[in-house]
């Protein structure tokens, strides 16, 4: 089981790029293919995780890789996820002063950009919309989108911290839920 937690995880690992949001409809299509953890579960752990300091994808990880098989299970997915990046960072720090200035390597960069912004709103609306047994048009679809919006707003607009609009997201899912 520790093997096959660490391959996964570094499969997911050398595979992703764009972040821990853009990953975690990987991990859910990996984790759902060894039937390690419910649809219901996963997202528990991907709330929990995006609520823990550290990235969302190896935190994931780690909480999938403990409730497989406890703490070696925790080390083994968190060393495969982290793993790949680990030797891609410090290659390319290597080389980075001398790749800094070829416009090539900067474009190729600006040009990922709109790859990992679309990457990341898929796995928004994958992962808030996945499950879903009611209709679209519902009480719950409307407070979703409504707490959605709301959160919107308030980074981008009043500059609320990301912690303070996880705590009025909780508080606003209580009153509507």
């Amino acid at each position: 089981m520790l093997w096959q937690l660490f391959l996964v995880f570094i499969k997911v690992g050398l595979i992703s790029f764009g972040g821990g949001y853009a990953v975690i409809t990987l991990i859910q299509r990996e984790v759902s293919e060894k039937r390690w953890v419910s649809a219901a579960d996963f997202q528990e752990i991907v709330a929990l995780a995006g609520m823990a300091p550290g990235s969302i994808a190896t935190n994931t990880a780690t909480l999938i890789g403990y409730s497989e098989a406890g703490i070696l299970g925790a080390i083994a997915a968190t060393i495969g996820i982290i793993l790949p990046s680990l030797i891609i960072v410090i290659f390319i720090a290597a080389f980075f002063l001398k790749l800094q200035s070829n416009d090539w390597i900067r474009s190729s960069f600006y040009g990922l950009r709109p790859i990992v912004t679309g990457l990341i709103i898929y796995a928004a609306i994958h992962f808030g919309f996945s499950g879903r047994t009611e209709s679209w048009l519902s009480w719950s679809m409307a407070g979703t989108l409504l707490i959605c919006a709301g959160c919107y707003l308030l980074v981008t607009k009043y500059k609320v911290h990301p912690f303070g609009v996880i705590l009025l997201s909780a508080v606003a899912g209580i009153v509507i839920f």
